[in-house]
């Protein structure tokens, strides 16, 4: 019985010590999964996995500007980009999930392995932080306008990337839109919750600099229906009813004499200076110009009575100039074309007082498109006729600002709107047109971003020049020093 007794425990004691040893075999690998999870993807709420032994080896350190992630359930190439772009050196979530395929080793396919070692490409030590590079007042800009929705996406750095290749040294982008959209992160009481384009604006104007492109950062000033439905208490007002005033039935002007909204675009301006915008372009910078303009009332009426409406928009630039000039940025400011003309219904309406605005800006951008100028000169079909507006237009802005320093950088036509003549010759007709009249530099506006026929002329136009433009190129700064920095996003 005893003899019994002692080999039933001696067989208890075999079978418990290889439990154990079964155990711990077991509980190895789950460890080692532990470890990389952990010390590699940031934390204990990692999924644990049981990995194969090879997997091990992803504890080896990154290569230096990468970091190392392991794959979660579920995870694919596509989610660990979204997760990781805003701490890299990449623009577009697009172009960082290239950049993890040419990591490791082509990477093939979207979804992952649980527990798949991954490396991250262009891990940045710190937020990017961008200077304005200067350029004098007269610099030749040669832009092409950008939405903030197209600015911030892998389309619009395509465009970039093509205009600059085809002889362009600028881009105009929004970072307020005329509906009041702000496509950059911004704290402001008045701003709310709004929808970000550009994610990051500094890493954006270090992108324009190392294509070698003057950032020029466009804000809708006062036509801003976000604003006015948001804080009703800034629009124009009825004098019929005191209610918030309607342009043909829309609410969409703030009060360009309210302070408030004065300071809200000042400090939205000076958010991209401190991004890196080599220029602050002002657009809307005028009081409505249509609807039912008697019905209209505005604060400087009672608190300033003697002003008018020109008075409001120099003070408004006075003080706005006083901020961004000592920066080093340039501020250019967005007019009517017909304001070359200065007839007295179209300054009293809009405020634009031309030689006033000159003496607060550093360059002034007329919008003559011509077809926009229907019913002038005597002319039925005025978009077929680019020489004569935009000639006639330039002299008049030359004279107007003659002796101000001011530059006249005109916007021109690059939409195929009431023209039955819109082409690559069009273009260069406009270009040619605007440098003979005094113009330096060009900047073209299509609200879809098609710049076809630009494309196309510039070629034309980049090989005759001096007939064309000078060829300004911003300083060496923007070259070689911030390539280095930005080189995921360059190729």
């Amino acid at each position: 019985m005893r003899r019994f007794a002692s080999l039933s425990a001696t067989v208890t004691a075999i079978i418990s010590i290889g439990f154990l040893a079964f155990a711990l075999l077991l509980r190895l690998p789950l460890a080692a999964a532990q470890v990389s999870s952990s010390a590699v993807s940031g934390g204990p709420s990692a999924v644990l996995a049981v990995i194969k032994p090879p997997e091990i080896a992803s504890l080896t350190p990154p290569p230096p500007g990468t970091t190392l992630y392991v794959a979660h359930r579920g995870d694919t190439v596509a989610s660990v980009a979204h997760r990781y772009i805003s701490q890299t050196s990449y623009l577009t979530s697009t172009e960082l999930i290239d950049g993890i395929r040419k990591a490791n080793a082509n990477l093939q396919g979207n979804s992952l392995r649980l527990g798949q070692s991954v490396v991250v490409p262009g891990m940045l030590n710190a937020a990017i932080t961008e200077k304005p590079i200067a350029v004098g007042r007269d610099f030749e800009a040669r832009a092409v306008y950008l939405t903030g929705l197209m600015a911030g996406s892998d389309h619009g750095l395509r465009i970039i990337r093509r205009w600059r290749e085809l002889g362009g040294n600028a881009v105009v982008f929004d970072v307020k839109d005329s509906d009041g959209s702000i496509n950059i992160p911004f704290d402001n009481s008045l701003t709310g919750p709004h929808h970000i384009t550009i994610r990051d604006l500094a890493k954006f104007t270090q992108f324009l600099h190392s294509q070698g492109m003057h950032a020029i950062a466009r804000v809708a000033i006062f036509r801003d229906e976000r604003l006015v439905v948001a804080h009703p208490e800034l629009a124009v007002k009825s004098k019929r009813t005191g209610l918030p005033w309607r342009e043909n039935g829309k609410l969409v002007w703030t009060d360009p004499s309210q302070p408030k909204v004065q300071e809200y675009d000042i400090a939205l301006a000076m958010k991209a200076v401190e991004a890196g915008a080599d220029e602050i372009q002002f657009d809307y910078v005028r009081f409505p110009a249509e609807g039912d303009q008697k019905d209209a009332s505005f604060y400087f009426e009672t608190q300033y009575p003697e002003w008018h409406r020109s008075d409001v928009i120099v003070d408004f630039l006075k003080h706005a100039y006083a901020e961004i000039h000592p920066t080093g940025v340039l501020l250019s400011l967005d007019v009517f074309g017909i304001m070359a003309w200065q007839r007295p219904v179209d300054l009293a309406h809009t405020g634009q007082d031309i030689v006033g605005m000159a003496k607060y800006c550093d360059v002034l951008s007329p919008m003559i498109y011509p077809s926009h100028f229907f019913g002038m000169d005597g002319i039925a079909h005025p978009g077929d006729a680019p020489e004569h507006f935009i000639g006639e237009s330039m002299e008049r802005f030359e004279k107007i600002t003659q002796g101000s320093g001011v530059t006249i950088r005109p916007w021109l036509q690059a939409f195929a709107w009431r023209t039955k003549t819109y082409s690559p010759k069009y273009i260069e007709a406009q270009v040619l047109t605007a440098k003979d009249k005094g113009g330096i530099g060009f900047l073209f506006w299509n609200a879809n971003n098609d710049y076809s026929k630009p494309y196309a002329a510039m070629p034309e136009m980049k090989a005759a020049k001096a007939k064309y433009m000078r060829g300004d190129e911003l300083p060496a700064r923007a070259n070689a020093a911030i390539a280095a920095v930005v080189s995921p996003l360059t190729h």
